[in-house]
């Protein structure tokens, strides 16, 4: 028999995040020696990288950061996956994503691509989640990277599940006077999700298939020629109250607009950013 204890079981467990079978069979091919086991269980599971490639990686958290700069702030967020919410609050996992999230930030990295070539330990970030991946036991992934520079930033993170790591992350880059209610405005995009900054920030082509469902809409609802311009304008009104932040109701006083609450303050937001995990 291994020579391992109950106590060593959980020590490993606790140090990987491997599963007990895992655990065991790693303990008794390592005779009882816990460091030699969890080399055993990163060989294997580097073995696995493979094997774990096609599959879902839905659970997992969203970190922020904020850097004083020159002129100002620098926020990143990033989004690091995994397949189980039990790895995703898994403190080898919580610890792998504040280390990719300070690499990140020391590179500059502005997206995943840029972000997985980036050094962490002496080595490129993917090599580094590809080898915890393998402690784990689960595919690992960096799904995206966000990175917004202006006079303030400010940052949101909201648990969905109290029992979890984050999974909603929001970053605001203002100016000073509107960096006021920016914290406020984060908030309000973690729960409502706008898509663009404001109506110009809408690509032409998405405004023009809009423009072009609503009026087919209107068509084939039989709404008379003549009141059809504005019925068009009447949906597209809406369509930008629902997916630009300036135009949405603001959450804290549904009476007014995002777009004026910033204005009173007499300042800008000039960007957002919002991850939900798996979203």
């Amino acid at each position: 028999m291994a020579n391992y204890t109950v106590a060593d079981i959980q020590t490993l467990r606790e140090r990987t995040g491997a599963g007990m079978l895992d655990v065991k069979k790693a303990l008794d091919e390592a005779d009882g020696d816990l460091d030699a086991a969890v080399d055993i269980l990163r060989v294997k599971g580097l073995k696995g990288v493979t094997k774990r490639e096609g599959r879902s990686a839905s659970e997992g958290l969203v970190l922020t950061s904020i850097d004083d700069v020159d002129g100002g702030q620098v926020g990143t967020l990033i989004e690091i996956n995994s397949e189980t919410d039990f790895v995703a609050k898994n403190e080898k996992f919580l610890a792998l994503a504040e280390k990719v999230l300070a690499a990140v930030v020391a590179a500059g990295a502005d997206s995943a691509e840029t972000a997985l070539a980036a050094d962490v330990d002496g080595k490129p970030v993917q090599e580094f989640i590809d080898e915890n991946a393998g402690i784990l036991g689960e595919k690992i992934v960096l799904r995206r990277v966000a990175r917004i520079e202006a006079p303030v930033v400010k940052e949101y993170l909201h648990r969905t599940n109290k029992d979890l790591p984050a999974q909603v992350g929001v970053l605001v880059g203002a100016d000073a006077k509107a960096g006021e209610v920016a914290r406020d405005i984060a908030m309000h995009i973690a729960a409502y999700s706008p898509t663009y900054l404001n109506r110009d920030a809408v690509p032409a082509d998405v405004v023009a298939n809009e423009r072009r469902v609503a009026e087919e809409t209107a068509l084939g609802e039989g709404k008379p020629a003549a009141a059809m311009p504005k019925i068009v304008e009447g949906r597209m009104t809406g369509f930008f109250k629902e997916n630009t932040l300036v135009d949405q109701a603001f959450a804290k006083d549904p009476k007014t607009t995002v777009g004026k609450v910033i204005e009173n303050t007499g300042g800008e937001v000039s960007a957002f950013a919002r991850f939900r995990v798996g979203a």
